[in-house]
């Protein structure tokens, strides 16, 4: 397979909730290896379908040297307690600002076996996991940015 190119913000496609996957075929192992083969880089922590114009259901991850991938994933359980700090994303590229997530993330659903998996994880995985499951509902991280941050964010993006 292959390294896939990155949509970038203004793609549509990063704005379309995904569909959940119905059938795991070999278009959907093909899509894993993909997805798992574009996350395996330096500074790279995940990577969802859509941010490689695939609108299915399916995330990549990869960090602290734990590299998987989950299919028709759902947030099950997010803590009370919470982290600031710097988000980024790859369809975002070179911009970074402070977006606040649960410290805690824990995520359900299923591999390519059809067996139902969960990952669950704090600090960067538990931003990770959240930052990937809005992308498949259509969100990007500035979504979530505090109204003053937003409009800086925003100004940022059009000088992309």
């Amino acid at each position: 397979m292959a390294i896939r190119d990155i949509r970038i913000i203004g793609d549509p496609v990063l704005r379309t909730p995904c569909d959940p996957i119905t059938k795991i075929d070999d278009g959907v192992r093909a899509l894993v290896k993909d997805l798992l083969e574009s996350v395996d880089m330096d500074g790279r922590a995940g990577l969802a379908a859509n941010q490689i114009g695939v609108s299915l259901r399916a995330f990549s991850y990869n960090v602290d040297d734990e590299l998987g991938y989950v299919l028709n994933p759902k947030i099950v359980e997010l803590s009370d307690k919470k982290q600031g700090g710097d988000e980024g994303c790859l369809s975002v590229p070179g911009l970074w600002f402070p977006c606040q997530r649960s410290w805690y993330a824990r995520v359900t659903g299923i591999d390519l076996d059809g067996n139902e998996i969960t990952v669950e994880g704090t600090d960067v995985l538990g931003r990770c996991l959240q930052h990937e499951c809005d992308h498949l509902d259509g969100h990007l991280y500035l979504d979530r940015l505090d109204r003053s941050v937003r409009k800086k964010a925003m100004a940022a993006v059009r000088n992309l």
